[in-house]
């Protein structure tokens, strides 16, 4: 291995470990610079008809910054609203499942282990008042304190400012790192990032309508089943389908055990599963191919693996970051095997030959 190799290698791994060290603080500054890519494109866009860079970035932030602000505004009374509404309706849910689903836990527990049904629900009575205890000093510690909530406050105002100087700079940026890149493979890296690019934005840009699409879709045919929680269930699933089938699995959890607890029995259960796999079946042949391509090239497994590994790894931060470096690495992979099937070991040469 060559000693540049080598300093690559080393730099490389002092990067990922500072990365770890920093992962609790680094969570607005990708936020931001994913806010920043893209709107970046619709700068450049404004640019090219002669408007000036600063005023096309004023213009980009605060459609940006007034798009999530509306959203804001529309979603967060009514999932208030549903919230409550939960908080109301638990009492009532509480007595349904003490006085239907009790009897039948216990007589299937009976019947395979020989346990008592009183003497379960003492056991149970009996840890949760712990746990209800443990939680009960967790939140007074948590609001004694209050760092925590100021900290989430604190990131969220960093997050517009960021990304107004980071998409103000974008372009500057982007050209101080390909200065910096060896000269005599400058056009390769280059062509590397214009790949990686491609894919990113296709990625992301798309990824995000998908999401917005789903959760649009499951809220509607929740609502049509006549679901109380279709908006607050309908937007989570819409919101974590980022990962292969992880909306249709915990939306039809979710949402099932709120059909069976609302309508007091599983009588509209199978419409609730209908709801997630129309959604589905849209998303696989309408939605992705459309919206998203199929230039990224990431398989499902690659894409599961690549959210719990950077959790495990940075936390939010690292789930936040999981897929775009799985994207540019897939690129690099490509190109790594494409390198692989021209050299001579792959051929079968050898030096001599």
């Amino acid at each position: 291995m060559e000693a540049r190799q080598i300093w690559v290698l080393l730099w490389l791994a002092a990067g990922g470990w500072l990365l770890y060290l920093l992962a609790p603080i680094l969570t607005p500054f990708v936020v931001s610079a994913l806010l920043a890519y893209l709107g970046d494109p619709l700068v450049d866009r404004l640019e090219v008809r002669r408007v000036p860079r600063a005023l096309a970035v004023t213009l980009v932030f605060c459609v940006i910054l007034g798009a999530l602000l509306l959203l804001l505004l529309i979603l967060l009374p009514r999932v208030e609203t549903q919230l409550t509404h939960l908080a109301h309706q638990l009492p009532l849910y509480a007595a349904w499942l003490r006085s239907h689903a009790e009897p039948l836990l216990g007589d299937w527990l009976s019947e395979e282990g020989g346990l008592d049904p009183i003497q379960l629900r003492s056991a149970l009575a009996e840890h949760w008042q712990s746990a209800g205890g443990v939680l009960a000093g967790l939140w007074k510690s948590f609001s004694a304190s209050g760092m925590a909530l100021l900290n989430w406050l604190a990131n969220l105002l960093l997050i517009p400012v960021l990304t107004f100087y980071l998409l103000r700079d974008w372009d500057e940026l982007v050209a101080a790192v390909q200065a910096l890149l060896p000269r005599d493979r400058a056009a390769l890296w280059t062509r590397l990032a214009r790949e990686s690019d491609e894919v990113l934005g296709a990625f992301l840009r798309g990824q995000v309508l998908v999401m917005f699409a789903l959760g649009v879709i499951y809220t509607t045919g929740l609502w049509m089943v006549g679901l109380d929680f279709a908006l607050l269930i309908g937007m989570f699933a819409g919101l974590v389908s980022f990962v292969p089938y992880l909306g249709l699995i915990v939306g039809i959890l979710v949402a099932g055990i709120a059909s069976i607890l609302q309508f007091q029995g599983p009588d509209q259960l199978l419409w609730v599963v209908l709801v997630f796999v129309i959604g589905q079946l849209l998303e696989g042949t309408i939605l992705t191919p459309r919206l998203v391509g199929e230039r990224i090239g990431l398989h499902p497994v690659a894409v599961i693996f690549a959210v719990m590994a950077g959790g495990q790894l940075y936390g939010l931060f690292g789930i936040l970051l999981a897929l775009p470096v799985a994207a540019v690495g897939m690129v690099v992979l490509r190109h790594l095997l494409q390198t692989y099937r021209t050299s001579r070991f792959y051929a079968g040469r050898s030096d001599k030959g």
